[in-house]
């Protein structure tokens, strides 16, 4: 009789990954050998799927026939495909005005580009530095440092408090403008 395990697995069992030791094997005992059952074969697709797909594409083909003859939707497909355009928000329009005053757009959008990989390569740096080990702790004593010596500096006595408000409105109209 031929050999019936043509089309199945076999596995040898071996003891060496379990206690990294040499298999101990009897001279007249052969490795074991486990051998898996084939899968079935897969179950053949209902012949009523098939079917509803056909009357699914003839039904799609009729409109289309429809519509390229008459140039209109059928009746039944209006009621469903009515969409109603919806206006932008106001920030859109708000922007698209903006865009439309610019004089040098190419300009711009080179900005915009540049600002877009600048804030990606600040991330990615900001990213590597927050990785080493140390740096991120004594940045951040610094950093609370600092916004002590700041508010003790400005904040905590009134003239010191007055006169910080009066230079952060003079810087702002400076960039502002004066109105």
């Amino acid at each position: 009789m031929a050999s019936t395990s043509s089309s199945t697995l076999s596995i040898s069992s071996s003891s060496t990954l379990v206690d990294a030791k040499a298999p101990r094997q009897s001279p007249a005992s052969s490795p074991q050998c486990v051998t898996l059952p084939t899968l079935p074969p897969p179950p053949l697709q209902p012949q009523t799927r098939t079917w509803k797909t056909t009357a699914f594409c003839r039904k799609i083909a009729r409109n289309v026939l429809g519509m390229a003859t008459t140039r209109e939707a059928p009746a039944a497909e209006i009621a469903t495909t009515d969409y109603t355009v919806a206006e932008p928000p106001e920030i859109v329009k708000t922007i698209q005005e903006a865009w439309d005053k610019v004089e040098d757009k190419y300009a711009v959008s080179s900005l915009a580009v540049a600002g877009v990989v600048a804030l990606v390569g600040s991330a990615g740096m900001i990213s590597a530095i927050d990785r080493l080990p140390l740096i991120p702790g004594v940045l951040e004593v610094v950093g609370i440092g600092y916004t002590g010596w700041f508010a003790y500096k400005n904040l905590v006595f009134k003239p010191e408090r007055e006169a910080f408000i009066r230079k952060v409105k003079e810087t702002c109209s400076e960039i502002i403008g004066s109105s």
